[in-house]
């Protein structure tokens, strides 16, 4: 019953209505399917997202050519392979194709039949997914850092920083987190829409007002949780991902201003920010490359959680660089910068060996797949990244926490910030 008897894999569509990949795995009749995410905004080192360039009918988008080397080669070489053994698994994936950044396969089919395999040995053992990654007892539930307002590549608007977000850090469940965080969305709708702007939303749910002065947005937020009956920095903290690969040219930075300023510059205008708006954590706030910056910044910043997205790209040789030079304290995680569950698994243990905070990701472009969210609790991440209160794909994972916190009944407990 645990081996493997067939793999195979199709075009669906993402909540940017791209193309991506499903695989499906099966143990007789018996099987479960996976969905890869796709960025938008991607470091250069993550591994590679395999599509058909040449293909006009989806403007070089569709992922007909990975899905094919899933049904025809994937699914040889998995067969009669035990499906419990997931890092056999992901080795012969690796294996097979052969590169670095696995440019062959690409890792949008590797990760998909990975994850699904993955959710089919959970089904085989009739445990829930999160009882089957790291951790076997004592778990606990991921504060979420939510998006509420959307700039850079993730919307249409003139916003230098790409994600506005806020953290419910007074919560004592995650029921009640999700509720503070409805609350100040709520409040936020509300002056905006006051204020005679669009509460449209962009990819990831935040809403995308037209405006383009980062201060005006984290006026708009403060308002907003003080208008919710909260106390920002106390109950609810304000959390920035800068993205900054998008705004670095001749190793200056156009972060707060269209004008370009040095690293010490830079660094001064963001203390400014953290000090006037009482901001907790920043992500990318500094180029992928830019490891003195990363330095010079974490040791400016005593107790802000610096997190590393393009810098590392969940690569255990990049985190290892930056543990080495002391970039920052925390680490992002998106399942498709690597692109395989044991990858994953082991960088998560990494960071947890030297002392990092890990946050699990979603990707602009996703779906209604909801692994990630049993993977925060399954390796006991304290915080969830996956959008706001708005657009399905985004609310799934949500939902799926809320499942997940009443299946945990009197043992559930908050992570610890």
């Amino acid at each position: 019953m645990s081996n493997i008897t067939k793999v195979i894999a199709r075009q669906v569509f993402d909540s940017r209505g791209n193309p991506t990949i499903e695989a499906e795995v099966f143990c007789k009749e018996i099987s479960s399917k996976a969905i890869c995410p796709s960025g938008a905004s991607t470091g250069t080192y993550e591994a590679h997202e395999k599509r058909d360039i040449k293909n006009k009918k989806y403007l070089g988008k569709s992922v007909f050519s990975p899905v094919k080397i899933i049904n025809l080669k994937i699914s040889k070489k998995l067969i009669n392979k035990n499906v419990h053994n997931q890092e056999l698994i992901d080795s012969i994936l690796i294996n097979l194709d052969g590169t670095k950044n696995k440019v062959n396969i690409g890792a949008n089919a590797i990760l998909a039949v990975s994850m699904a395999v993955k959710k089919l040995s959970s089904k085989i053992k009739k445990i829930p997914l999160y009882k089957n990654f790291l951790i076997k007892k004592n778990f606990k539930l991921p504060y979420p850092l939510m998006n509420i307002i959307n700039g850079g590549a993730h919307s249409n608007n003139k916003l230098r920083i790409q994600e506005f977000m806020i953290r419910p850090d007074g919560a004592k469940s995650f029921s009640e987190a999700i509720r503070m965080c409805f609350l100040v969305i709520n409040n936020l709708k509300k002056i905006i829409s006051q204020k005679g702007m669009s509460v449209s939303v962009g990819d990831e749910g935040g809403f995308a007002p037209m405006i383009s002065n980062n201060e005006e947005a984290l006026k708009l937020i403060v308002k907003s949780i003080k208008n919710a009956g909260f106390i920002n920095g106390k109950h609810i903290s304000i959390c920035l991902d800068v993205a900054a690969n998008e705004l670095f040219k001749n190793k200056k930075y156009s972060i707060h201003s269209n004008k370009y300023l040095n690293v010490d510059q830079t660094i001064y205008q963001y203390l400014k920010l953290i000090k006037k708006f009482k901001i907790k954590s920043i992500e990318d706030p500094f180029s992928e490359n830019d490891w003195s910056a990363w330095s010079k910044f974490n040791k400016a910043t005593k107790k802000l959680q610096l997190v590393g997205d393009d810098l590392y790209v969940t690569n255990l040789e990049r985190l290892k660089k930056g543990f080495l030079y002391e970039s920052s304290n925390s680490i992002l995680i998106k399942l498709n910068q690597i692109g395989t569950v044991s990858e994953t698994l082991e960088v998560i243990k990494f960071a947890n060996n030297i002392g990092y905070e890990t946050i699990i990701s979603h990707r602009s472009g996703d779906s209604e797949d909801t692994f990630i969210a049993d993977l925060a609790v399954g390796t006991n991440s304290n915080q969830i990244k996956t959008g706001s209160l708005s657009r399905s794909e985004r609310v799934s994972k949500y939902n799926q926490l809320i499942r997940i916190e009443e299946d945990l009944s009197s043992k559930s407990k908050m992570n610890k910030l």
